[in-house]
């Protein structure tokens, strides 16, 4: 799922990561492999936000799902595998 500037800032407010800028040049690469998502790098690797529904206030809640994790201990490299969901959700107001 593609967010808007405020949903990205509101997801980075709950998620300890950093969002991969759409001008980065790993970005074209990445919807390839992965379709038109925006992209959050953390400890664990690359993750993305899938719609979960609406919460009882009617805000959007995403679910963080992993689609790479690092390979090496350096956090230098990522291994894409099938997507994990993670325990993570989200709240992302209307866009």
């Amino acid at each position: 799922m593609k967010l808007s500037s405020p949903q990205v800032e509101q997801a980075l407010s709950q998620l300890e990561a950093q969002v991969i800028p759409e001008n980065h040049p790993a970005v074209p690469q990445l919807n390839g492999l992965f379709g038109d998502h925006t992209f959050f790098v953390d400890g664990n690797g690359l993750n993305i936000v899938e719609p979960a529904g609406r919460t009882d206030f009617a805000a959007e809640a995403g679910q963080v799902v992993r689609v790479a994790s690092w390979s090496d201990e350096s956090h230098t490299s990522l291994a894409p595998h099938e997507p994990e969901s993670t325990d993570i959700v989200v709240i992302l107001e209307p866009s």
